[in-house]
């Protein structure tokens, strides 16, 4: 079965649109609270049959929350693994809720129910992980809102709960309040500058953790980090949240002074970088993933210093999902493998620099 993107609003992707505080810098806002029902195993020990009643359970209780009624739900074992992949690729459910880990398998009763910014992942490691994404930095307001769902779906679901040890996870590092926050930042100035090591080995030391685009297992590319908590128990969400804040607020600041530095040192090394990144990206008749992603982050920067006035960070947050492999091969019709690929993505970059560039002074430059 093929998935119909359509039922979600946006595709599932408001988080895009760049509307968000500090968002030149900080992509989206995630949290996620881990959630399981009284008396039954949890995911990872589960038979099917248990994980069937726990899917059955939360849909309906999902349903007749404000929050998720009118939501759409996708089963993943009725997906095939390209759908799959666009649905992790777009920050919508994790790589092991999807079965795409190495020799990864979609559980039975693994679904995604959700509508516009919130939504949960059912039968993932704990029974239901409640995820709220927001644009720029965005903590208190995704909290708010999944605050609303948590409270909707525990009054229609027995929560696991202990008076000790607050809601109870599969994995202990998630017990207590069994929230993880997290943050997609742009960090270029502190890469270039060298100075992006000393931050996050100080994260580290803040009880913080940094991973990839897509999260834990997931590499860094294209200056792409994701900040996190990386303990729950024995903390408030607001504390949590504060700290959270706190800190990110805080790389912010070191990263625009690290660019300050950059414009003030070496401005034409960096006007040199951003164009030449701009015209590849513009130019190039075709494109792997990786290369992509650092062009990316070169035009990213960019704008964000005002050297490339004309393009919306709107078009480059969308080029950042548009050119992941799973979406290549999707509007393209082409299987995930196909030599092609990196030709098809060159020329939807082009296609929507143009666009963007049309937009802003009309059409008046034609693609040679």
């Amino acid at each position: 079965m093929s998935m119909d993107f359509t039922l979600l609003p946006d595709g599932g992707m408001t988080w895009l649109d760049a509307s968000g505080p500090e968002s030149h810098i900080v992509l989206s806002t995630r949290v996620r609270l881990a959630r399981n029902l009284q008396g039954l195993s949890f995911t990872v020990r589960s038979p099917d049959g248990e994980r069937e009643t726990v899917l059955d359970m939360v849909s309906a209780a999902g349903r007749l929350t404000r929050q998720l009624a009118g939501g759409a739900m996708f089963r993943m074992d009725a997906l095939d693994r390209l759908d799959r992949q666009v649905l992790h690729e777009r920050h919508l459910v994790s790589k092991e809720l999807a079965g795409l880990e190495r020799e990864g398998q979609v559980r039975s009763g693994a679904a995604l129910l959700t509508n516009g910014d919130a939504g949960v992942m059912i039968n993932e490691e704990d029974h239901l992980r409640l995820q709220c994404l927001k644009s720029g930095l965005a903590l208190s307001t995704a909290y708010t809102e999944l605050e609303r769902l948590d409270a909707d779906l525990g009054n229609r679901l027995p929560f696991a709960f202990h008076t000790e040890f607050g809601y109870l996870t599969a994995c202990p590092t998630n017990a207590g309040t069994g929230l993880r926050a997290s943050v997609l930042i742009h960090l270029p100035g502190l890469v270039l500058t060298k100075e992006i090591a000393k931050v996050l080995q100080g994260l580290s030391q803040v009880g913080l953790t940094f991973r990839g685009l897509y999260g834990e297992g997931s590499e860094v590319v294209g200056n792409f980090f994701q900040l996190s908590n990386q303990t729950t128990l024995g903390k408030s969400e607001e504390d949590l949240l504060d700290h959270l804040g706190k800190i990110v607020r805080q790389v912010i600041e070191y990263e625009e002074r690290a660019r300050e530095v950059l414009v003030r040192d070496a401005p034409a090394v960096i006007a040199d970088k951003v164009w030449r990144a701009y015209g590849l990206l513009r130019y190039a008749r075709s494109l792997s993933f990786e290369e992509t992603m650092n062009l990316l982050s070169g035009v990213r920067l960019g704008v964000g210093l005002n050297l490339i006035p004309e393009l919306s960070v709107y078009t480059l947050n969308k080029l950042l999902v548009f050119t992941q492999p799973a979406h290549v091969a999707q509007t393209e019709g082409r299987a995930m493998t196909d030599p092609d690929l990196p030709v098809s993505r060159a020329t939807y970059v082009r296609r929507m620099l143009d666009d963007d560039a049309a937009r802003v002074r009309g059409p008046q430059e034609p693609t040679p």
